[in-house]
């Protein structure tokens, strides 16, 4: 039987996605707007061996499999095409597999995974130890500055930006991110904030240039530090903003006016958030606010890691998402008074598309940079992500605590004042 039949049996004859493969088959819609190819048997072994997500990432990160087209499109077809397998289905699937003798012995060869991947072992005794945590942090953003300025764009900001309105370009709507996020802490010239896993100094510069705020951001990433002290020197704010390579946990100095946290939680592990936010609680002085900003599940009924899964092999090492109730907890039980809480996963998907749609206009020069395994892992990363946002696998929320003086005051508007 062909790659092509045994696809038409997966999807149906007619599938919005063109198939062709190694053996001169073909199925689907022929000059479909997305297409794959099977360009050897091997990436039936790596969807055999792993099936899902895991799977196809190996297939097309080792170019065994490729594909032409946007990458979401894709996806989203296929995850509708086949959400409505059975373990029956697959099981014939992989029988119609056996019987083709070059199709079994590729199947036969269960093949490495391609050196993208990151093995951390199954234990979770040593996971976010300092020195596990900064390996894992490297292997996500130590990739090259370059790469993702061209992902980025001029913004330089690798967390959900969010959108004004429904004509706002990426680098708006990341202005307009930072901004909503310095309203919340209520940030005033003169304040001292706080910025954990700063990235490349997005938050701290935006802080300094447009509040007045003595800013500082700490950051596992040697290459996004070094990034960032120099756009702060260039920009002429070095004697209000700094960026530091340091865990949060080495930060030494105290009674900080406000602490954000925009995309850390996430790196933390659902163990550690009850010291995470005991600790941000202790740098701050009474009154102070903690602006907390992450990923999460739309519930607590999935696992906080999926060891196994692409993203942990390939994204991010030991990340862990927590149900937002969860972390609302934790923040409150670490004794912030929680003052607001919203969900911004549309406006990360809008993200998304727009970090997809500038790697691609750069994809030659992303190759060139990191290689072509590497890009497609982002390609594949982010397109992936999009979807997920899009239908409510995950979400991103912001949430706002605030430390009590002795005497109960938060000092906060009777209303929200930053434009809800």
């Amino acid at each position: 039987m062909t790659l092509a039949k045994i696809f038409e049996r997966l999807v149906g004859e007619g599938a919005p996605v063109e198939l062709t493969a190694y053996d001169g088959s073909r199925a689907g819609l022929l000059d479909a707007e997305v297409k794959v190819h099977v360009r050897s048997p091997y990436a039936i072994s790596y969807l055999v061996h792993s099936p899902g997500a895991l799977g196809l990432a190996r297939a097309y990160v080792t170019g065994h499999l490729d594909t032409h087209g946007d990458m979401y499109t894709l996806l989203r077809e296929m995850s509708r095409l086949t959400d409505a397998l059975t373990t029956g289905d697959r099981l014939r699937l992989l029988a119609a597999v056996m019987d083709d003798p070059l199709l079994r012995a590729a199947v036969s060869r269960r093949l490495d995974p391609p050196p993208q991947e990151v093995r951390t072992g199954r234990t979770s005794w040593f996971r976010h130890t300092k020195r596990r945590d900064a390996k894992a942090i490297s292997h996500h953003y130590d990739v090259s500055n370059r790469f993702y300025e061209w992902v980025l764009g001029p913004s330089m900001a690798y967390t959900c930006a969010c959108f004004p309105a429904e004509d706002s370009t990426l680098e708006e709507a990341q202005f307009h991110k930072f901004d909503l996020v310095a309203k919340k802490l209520g940030l005033r010239p003169g304040m001292r904030l706080l910025d954990v896993g700063c990235g490349w100094g997005g938050m701290v510069m935006h802080a300094a240039r447009h509040y007045g705020v003595r800013a500082l951001g700490v950051t596992l990433s040697k290459q996004q530090a070094e990034w960032a002290q120099k756009a702060i020197a260039e920009a002429g704010l070095s004697d209000l903003a700094e960026v530091r390579h340091l865990d949060y946990r080495d930060v030494t100095e105290g009674d900080f006016d406000a602490v954000s946290s925009i995309g850390l939680t996430e790196h933390i592990g659902k163990a550690n958030l009850p010291s995470y936010f005991s600790f941000l609680y202790g740098k701050l002085k009474p009154g102070g606010r903690l602006l907390n900003h992450c990923i999460t599940r739309h519930d607590n009924a999935q696992p906080a890691i999926r060891k196994g899964g692409f993203i942990n092999r390939y994204v991010f090492p030991d990340g862990e998402l927590e149900g937002p109730g969860y972390i609302q907890s934790q923040m409150n039980d670490a004794g912030f008074e929680i003052r607001h809480q919203e969900n911004l996963r549309e406006h990360y998907a809008r993200t998304l598309a727009g970090w997809c749609r500038n790697l691609d206009d750069h994809w030659d020069e992303a190759v060139a940079e990191v290689g072509e395994g590497t890009a497609r892992v982002w390609r594949l990363y982010m397109a992936g992500c999009r979807l997920g946002f899009e239908r409510n696998w995950i979400q991103l929320h912001q949430i706002l605590g605030v430390k009590l003086t002795d005497d109960g005051d938060a000092g906060m508007p009777l209303r929200p004042d930053w434009g809800v």
